[in-house]
């Protein structure tokens, strides 16, 4: 008798109870229910907030309020070496020319020459005192406003795969980029143009091209649209048609289509095609009016260095930075601008393989100006509050020369991007290299901790942030990822 009662006390037995089983029961079904009422209002966690096919880039709610409402990243294509920029290494100068013991005997071109010193001199910066080069003079003015991360780590030191790993979180091609899913998330505040600008450089696009732009598995409306001072969108006036009657065809085109709509009420993907036909039509008018530059006054001109008659590509690059302002001053969500375009020899980017001295002189003179002056502008217009400014490079280079050669070769484990405005404390150095800026030996950081961070100032939390494809919830930073909470206020 005992035995049977203990069978019965068995919880495994609990279900072949009646009583029981319908009280289970009751219990799942309420909290089935209670799950689909928090889905339908988006608040169960991991999930996106529903989109409208037929209005895309209309405003969304982050996760959590957000410090930044907007971005500027720039994107330094082709690794620009910390050591002559951000990272003061004295070490380098005491140990020039000699080789470095334990050091490798090859790198990634070839076999690894001597240590080679700073190629720029440094000297402190500001009320910080932080060390910074006289290669970006003008970006060194700024050095108190800027939170530097100088531990970060890439996947690759291989530069296509690297820029996919900073873009898009993944080395391989086909995922979507840090713009891509930030529009996705938040959406816009401007209907009329992108929620998303890459702007290439004017020499021409970086080496992983449009994967630092592209939308991947994402809906095709969030990829970003590449515009610049250069080459605006084009196609954009219908040639031959005067404006009046353009404007009167694309009138009865929308009403035309709004009907087929409605007889087709529920069909997704027809409501996202006449979205972004009806897109289209309205950068007709925004983008050509936003492109222009020549409203912008000369003071202005001169302080990007746009009217530099001397050096053409620092005056298109400046002219690309002008449009970067004017695209967040419409409310354009997330705003790309390249600095560097793929060619081999570092002649048109920041690979400074053969030349470094000779090369970085060029590209430093065309990237300083134009990007300081875009901080500052973006400050005097009250929009730095609400906008955070990204700089980042794919990785860093050795504190060896190369071999034979007066350059740097590539390096993913120690190297410097930064932030400054919305959200950011300013005047923070956080992580450490070595004492020769080899590698990473204090709060190392993947680079997914900087995907972290823009998202989080963003108020989005990148775990949350997701997307099913092929059966895995996907996420700008894979299955890793943390805040970097020493540089955020």
């Amino acid at each position: 008798m005992n035995h049977v009662g203990e069978q019965f006390n068995d919880p495994r037995l609990h279900l072949l109870d009646r009583r029981r089983f319908m009280d289970h029961s009751a219990t799942a079904l309420g909290a089935i229910a209670l799950a689909n009422l928090l889905g339908l209002d988006g608040l169960l966690a991991g999930q996106a907030s529903v989109i409208d096919p037929a209005r895309p880039y209309a405003p969304r709610l982050p996760h959590f309020p957000a410090r930044a409402k907007n971005v500027v990243m720039i994107f330094c294509a082709g690794a620009v070496s910390q050591l002559e920029t951000w990272d003061y290494k004295p070490e380098l100068i005491q140990y020039d020319g000699k080789p470095l013991e334990g050091g490798p005997a090859v790198t990634f071109q070839g076999p690894a020459g001597n240590l080679a010193r700073p190629q720029y001199a440094f000297r402190p910066r500001g009320q910080t005192g932080k060390w910074v080069s006289d290669l970006i003079p003008h970006l060194a003015e700024l050095t108190d406003d800027i939170s530097f991360i100088h531990s970060l780590t890439s996947k690759s030191n291989t530069h296509g795969p690297a820029e996919n790993f900073l873009s898009t979180g993944f080395v391989l091609d086909g995922f979507p980029s840090i713009g891509s899913w930030v529009t996705y998330a938040l959406g816009s505040e401007n209907q009329d143009l992108p929620a998303y600008v890459a702007i290439p450089d004017p020499r021409g696009v970086p080496q992983a091209g449009s994967n630092n732009w592209g939308c991947g598995f994402l809906p095709a409306t969030f990829q970003g649209t590449a515009i610049s001072s250069k080459d605006p969108v084009r196609h954009l006036v219908a040639p031959g048609v005067p404006l009046d009657a353009d404007r009167a065809a694309r009138s009865m085109l929308q009403q035309m289509n709004q009907r087929h709509l409605d007889q087709h009420s529920g069909d997704a993907k027809l409501a996202a095609r006449i979205a972004s036909y009806e897109l289209a039509a309205r950068m007709q008018l925004s983008v050509p009016e936003i492109s222009d530059l020549s409203t912008e006054p000369a003071h202005v001109l001169k302080l990007y260095g746009a009217d530099d008659t001397s050096n053409p590509d620092k005056a298109a690059f400046a002219r690309n930075c002008i449009l970067a302002r004017r695209l967040i001053e419409k409310g354009v969500r997330f705003v790309q601008l390249f600095n560097g375009a793929y060619a081999s020899g570092g002649k048109l980017n920041w690979d400074g393989h053969n030349a470094l001295k000779e090369q970085y002189d060029i590209h430093g003179n065309i990237l300083d100006q134009p990007a300081a002056a875009l901080i500052r502008d973006l400050r005097q217009r009250g929009l730095l509050q609400d906008t955070l400014v990204v700089w980042c490079t794919e990785f860093g280079r050795m504190p060896m020369f190369q071999k034979g050669a007066q350059g740097r070769d590539h390096n993913p484990d120690g190297f410097t991007c930064w932030l400054t405005g919305a959200g950011v404390k300013p005047g923070v150095s956080h992580g450490v290299t070595d004492e020769l800026g080899r590698k990473a030996v204090q709060d190392i950081h993947p680079l997914y901790d900087l995907s972290a961070t823009i998202l989080h100032l963003l108020g989005l939390d990148h775990e949350r942030l997701t997307f099913e494809h092929n059966g895995i919830q996907r996420r700008l930073t894979n299955v890793d990822g943390h805040v970097i909470q020493e540089v955020v206020v």
